[in-house]
């Protein structure tokens, strides 16, 4: 009876030997959610209608499989204190909120409030401290005042003399970031377009202004093959937004609060998190940040006051 029981014992613990083996080899892998990760392009100056004359196959690519809001107004209907440039358009789409919070209303920056009222890349680091955040630019106020504390800063206006050579400069250096590091939130400035509205024009009339606008659709085409290069790329989900902040009439864009070729902007909202489709209803540059955060899983706080809201998820 003893070896009998033995015998039983043994069979007994092999088949649940063999029970634990299938078990083990059929249990559901749970593979981890795929890296959320934002970059923001943004092309200064640029008129959405300049964009549709170009030669531009990225960013109708982009606007092809993702949201597009257009127009989007520049500043609220219950405030026009701010001029219709760089400085006000700027910090309106980085930090969530209109001119009468930030106190931006020109391009001097004489009291900004942006302690009350910072970049989103502060707000990601309240939620997030961990998140890396990068900024290139070739616009001094995007690197020293607006995105001043970003993890990673690259300035091409320190070195280069005109904004040609500086988006080539800043589109290298993000590129090679893009590639080889680790960020959350990364945001791009490129500003030749802008720079050609001044001295040529700004209307899809103007063959240097549309010229430029196809330079800097080939810069965000190098953008996005940096994306595609990543060695992690399978494992992470993009959100690609593109803007501006401003248009243009003539060769100037300053006190255009009645002119609808300035006072308009754009928003692509791009990715596979993207409601591919035009955005219904009235949208503004501070859309942008809440638009970024809600896709970087980041619960907008009440306190921070923020204007927009996320537009062109699913």
């Amino acid at each position: 009876m003893g070896i009998a029981l033995q015998g039983c014992v043994g069979a007994c613990l092999s088949r649940i030997a063999v029970g634990v083996a299938v078990f083990a080899i059929t249990w559901p892998a749970f593979a981890a959610a795929p890296a959320k990760k934002v970059l923001v392009i943004g092309i200064d100056g640029c008129r959405f209608d300049a964009v549709k004359q170009a030669d531009a196959p990225h960013l109708d690519a982009l606007m092809k499989a993702g949201a597009v809001a257009q127009p989007t107004r520049i500043f609220p209907a219950h405030y026009r204190e701010a001029d219709t440039i760089s400085g006000p358009g700027w910090s309106n789409i980085l930090c969530g909120v209109w001119a009468d919070k930030h106190r931006v209303m020109d391009n001097e920056f004489t009291a900004p409030n942006y302690e009350e009222f910072p970049h989103f890349f502060a707000r990601l680091k309240e939620a997030k401290p961990e998140a890396v955040t990068a900024s290139f630019s070739d616009w001094g106020p995007i690197a020293k005042r607006i995105l001043s504390a970003a993890d990673v800063t690259f300035d091409a206006n320190e070195t280069d003399k005109d904004y040609v050579s500086g988006d080539v400069a800043v589109t290298a250096a993000a590129s090679k970031y893009l590639r080889e590091a680790d960020p959350a939130a990364t945001v791009v400035y490129l500003g030749q377009v802008d720079e050609t509205g001044h001295k040529e024009g700004f209307h899809p009339s103007v063959a240097p202004y549309v010229k430029a606008i196809e330079q800097v659709d080939g810069h965000i085409g190098e953008l996005l093959k940096a994306i595609e290069l990543r060695p992690t790329r399978a494992d992470e989900d993009w959100l690609i937004l593109v803007t501006t902040d401003h248009g243009g009439s003539g060769t100037g864009h300053g006190g255009g609060h009645d002119n609808p070729e300035v006072a308009c902007s754009w928003l692509v909202v791009s990715g596979d998190a993207a409601q591919p489709g035009k955005i219904a209803g009235e949208h503004g540059q501070v859309d942008l940040v809440p638009t970024a955060l809600k896709h970087l899983g980041v619960v907008v706080d009440p306190a921070w006051k923020l204007d927009g809201a996320a537009v062109g998820l699913k």
